[in-house]
């Protein structure tokens, strides 16, 4: 049963945040700081009560859903790689994509044609685009930044993805519809304003700064392209072997298709999706004589197997949040931001206490089933209308999942791309950190419109 533990249940991710900061080991971190939650939960009796806790996390649905997507998108993409299809796919957009612009606006449209996940979008983009981007001398910080932020913001504002389905659901009981969220798009101000500046920040009109500055200076300079980090390294690796010999662009293309239209046949389960992208690519390149099928399944298993570090770190992650959550961090987080608020600074309030939420748990579905029965009742109670409370909760989902340091997104986007998760945070602090305060003024203004 949870309990509340008020400001003690705040230690294990304090530490996390911390040590992070400091020794930049993402997988060490996440195992002292579930063990922190252990220990606190569990007493003298932490030992035993920690390996229950990972026990639950290997048996819970939600980590089962994340594992396959893991494993099947690492075989996948290997198969893309050593079938060809991937270098054919590059060097068809490459003829008409070039230049430090172009690149990125076809990733920033892509983003939406993978709408359905959230970790579709983040690894389909940056694994077919990064030696694109390779190529025209982007950093790849630029992607990974473009990457992680359009992963969230696509999958929050299109109301046909996973997460609106998730969303959906809850907030039907809570006696709002699905037409209550589409109304709440237009006050979804984060999600809207960040898609927004990623374009314009391509464009050149929104000018780069800091770490994403020092990237494309690097670059300019002769430097590489994905930076070496001291102190940190990539949690996958699935480069390209340069041996692999070009196939046609369909290759990847019609695979990809099919998976979306799977997707979507099958309620947006991105499970059905993958087994039916891996079903076709056996009949394309075993029966299309690219590969044999022991070459084909050799290569699957070795993408699969390049997850398996993410894999573990996931699960301690997934650990850590069930610590939380006994410990009842979210209520006392959301119930301490909430207590005597005017009613006109409700959205603001919201925006804001979802957006910590998230941030410092990473559990963006998890604070949404806290938090939408607790923000939709006060809606209703003080006169503000639905929809903008149903903005303010996604903007602040967005917010925290953009921003979180080991939200899976940004994992996803760090096995796509090669950048690691701090590297990530740093570059996209200023520009996250600005759309917050603009969303932040916006909700202010809307309150005292509206009540």
């Amino acid at each position: 049963m949870d309990m509340d533990y008020g400001i003690i249940s705040c230690i294990p991710i304090t530490v996390l945040m911390a040590g992070m900061l400091l020794t930049k080991r993402i997988t060490e971190m996440m195992v002292i700081a579930s063990l922190l939650g252990a220990i606190l939960i569990h007493k003298g009796n932490f030992f035993s009560g920690y390996i229950e806790m990972i026990y639950g996390t290997l048996g819970n649905s939600s980590y089962h859903f994340v594992l396959f997507i893991l494993m099947g998108f690492g075989g996948m993409i290997k198969l893309f790689q050593e079938s060809g299809a991937l270098l054919g796919f590059r060097h068809s957009l490459s003829k008409y994509i070039k230049g430090q612009r172009a690149p990125l606006i076809a990733a920033w449209f892509m983003a939406f044609v993978m709408f359905v996940d959230d970790y579709l979008c983040a690894l389909a983009v940056s694994f077919s685009m990064r030696e694109i981007t390779d190529e025209n001398r982007i950093p790849r910080e630029h992607l990974a930044f473009q990457t992680n932020v359009m992963a969230a913001c696509v999958c929050i504002l299109v109301p046909f993805s996973s997460w609106v389905a998730f969303t959906t659901g809850l907030l039907g009981e809570q006696g709002a519809s699905f037409m209550d969220y589409l109304k709440g798009i237009p006050f979804m101000f984060y999600p809207l304003l960040m898609a927004l500046l990623s374009m314009l920040l391509t464009l050149g009109i929104v000018p780069k700064v800091g770490a994403m500055k020092k990237s494309y200076e690097r670059v300019q300079q002769g430097g590489p392209l994905l930076p070496a980090e001291k102190g940190s390294s990539s949690i996958v690796n699935l480069e390209m072997d340069n041996e692999v010999k070009e196939s046609s662009a369909l290759n990847i293309i019609l695979p990809l298709v099919v998976m979306i239209g799977v997707v979507l046949i099958y309620d947006n389960d991105l499970v059905h999706g993958i087994f039916a992208c891996i079903a076709v690519q056996a009949v394309m390149y075993v029966g299309g004589k690219l590969m044999s099928l022991s070459q084909f399944v050799d290569a699957f298993y070795e993408g699969a197997k390049s997850m398996c570090s993410m894999a573990i770190l996931v699960c301690f992650a997934f650990t850590l949040s069930t610590a939380n959550e006994t410990m009842g961090f979210f209520d006392f987080l959301i119930g301490g931001i909430s207590r005597n608020m005017p009613p006109e600074l409700i959205p603001a309030l919201i925006f804001v206490a979802v957006g910590l939420a998230v941030f410092a748990t990473a559990g963006y579905w998890i604070i949404q089933i806290i938090a939408i029965p607790v923000f939709v009742p006060l809606a209703v109670a003080v006169g503000l209308p639905i929809p903008v409370a149903i903005g303010a909760v996604m903007s602040g989902v967005a917010f925290g999942g953009n921003f979180c340091f080991y939200s899976d997104i940004i994992f996803m986007t760090s096995a796509g791309t090669g950048i690691s998760n701090m590297r990530q945070v740093k570059v996209a602090a200023p520009y996250v950190l600005t759309v917050t305060a603009l969303t932040l003024v916006g909700y202010v203004a809307l309150g005292y419109m509206i009540m």
